[in-house]
Order: structure tokens, then sequence, then C-alpha cells
């Protein structure tokens, strides 16, 4: 048995009770973290009328998000290849160290998602929004999945930001199956929302993130193998 293997039967014990136990705790404070993260997003939200003039609030209310699922995605690849009881630790090193990356491209995102959502929600005012509108829907959605890209890229590698954004929009492509795995989280969170409220969807931040996770997998396995071989 090796020293980690040590360590870990140690603090979390060698029988699958232990380690299911272990998991749910993780997850569990997966979850806290993201609540947490997500308060001031969700007060925003329910105090903001859904008016043209406040879209730009809408969506700068989102601005905690993508670095807390950074260090959701940081977490959880951490606890995967070295587990522990100290699940925190890594989310809070995973949002310290990816903070200012995940900033450089999500505001310029957020900018540009603004836009498009004003087209969605408004265009029916202007001439020719019957075209506008889905079309405009179509680019909202796009770049929603391409910020799972560019969220795998920022919490796994350091690249530079203008290379972030060729990484991931290679990745959009390249790894397709898991565009389409992130598209459906976007369904069903929104379903969620529309059904539910913005609060369930907060307290299921975790199962969210852990999906989220599973696909960036086989992105970021990718991305080492394309990208970073030989360095």
């Amino acid at each position: 048995m090796t020293e980690m293997d040590a360590r870990d039967a140690g603090e979390i014990g060698p029988g699958a009770l232990s380690r299911l136990a272990a998991a749910v705790y993780r997850h569990l404070v997966l979850g806290l973290f993201l609540a947490l993260a997500g308060t001031p997003t969700l007060v925003l939200w329910t105090v903001l009328a859904p008016e043209a003039a406040n879209v730009v609030f809408f969506m700068a209310a989102l601005l905690p998000v993508a670095p807390a699922l950074s260090a959701a995605l940081y977490a959880q690849r951490a606890w995967a290849n070295e587990p522990d009881l100290s699940p925190s630790k890594p989310l809070w090193r995973g949002l310290r160290m990816n903070l200012r990356d995940t900033l450089a491209w999500w505001v310029p995102v957020l900018a540009v998602a603004t836009v498009l959502a004003v087209n969605v929600l408004f265009g029916s005012t202007v001439a020719g929004g019957a075209f506008l509108r889905p079309v405009c829907a179509v680019f909202l959605a796009a770049l929603a999945v391409l910020s799972a890209h560019l969220l795998t890229v920022t919490s796994f590698f350091s690249f530079r930001t203008r290379d972030v954004f060729r990484v991931a929009a290679a990745e959009f492509f390249l790894s397709w199956k898991s565009s389409l795995g992130v598209l459906s989280i976007l369904v069903v969170a929104t379903a969620v929302v529309v059904m539910g409220s913005e609060a369930v969807l907060l307290l299921l931040g975790w199962a969210f993130a852990l999906f989220l996770w599973l696909f960036a997998k086989p992105v970021a396995a990718d991305i080492t193998e394309r990208f970073t071989a030989g360095e």
C-alpha cells in the first residue's frame, strides 16, 4: 500500500459505505459552496423587474457564476485524484487560482450575451424581429455551450486569454458529444427555472456541477493530448 493509499484509507476508510459517505459529504459541501456563491445572483434576479432597461443588471448579476463553477470543476478533479475529508480546500483554492483567468473571458461573454438577450426578449418590437429573435437565441445557446468549454480550459490549464478562446472554440466542435451534453444541461436548467424557480436551480447546483464535470473530463483529456503534448 502506498503512502497516499494509506492516508486515504485512514481518512475515509476502505469500505464502500465509508467512501459513499465521503462522496455525499463532498457534494454537500459543493452544494453549500455554490449556494453561497449564487445567493447574490438570486437576490438581484428576485428584486429586478423584467424590463428591457434591467437586462444589463440581470446579466451583471451572473458575474459570480463562472468563477464558482470553475472552482467546482477544479475541486471535483482534485477529489477524484486525491480524496480526503477536507473537500472545501480545493474549492477555495480553485476559486483563488482561477478567478482572474475566468473573469478575463466571462466579462466579455456576459457583454455579448446581454446584447443577444435583449434581441431575444425584445426583438419583436423592431423590424425583422421574427428573424432576429430565433437567430439570437441560437447564438445565445451556442455562447453558453462555448462558456462551458472556456470553463474547462481555465479550470485545468494555464493559457493566454486569446488562446483560451481558441482552444475552447476548437473543442466546441472536436468534443461535440460534450457540447451536446452541456446543451442538455442547459435545457434541463431552463426547465427547472420555468417549472420551478431560480431558487430550486440554486439548490440543485451541486447536481448540475457534477454533470458538468462528467462532460468536462473528456474535453480536458483531449486538450491535454492535442494542445499540451510535449510541454
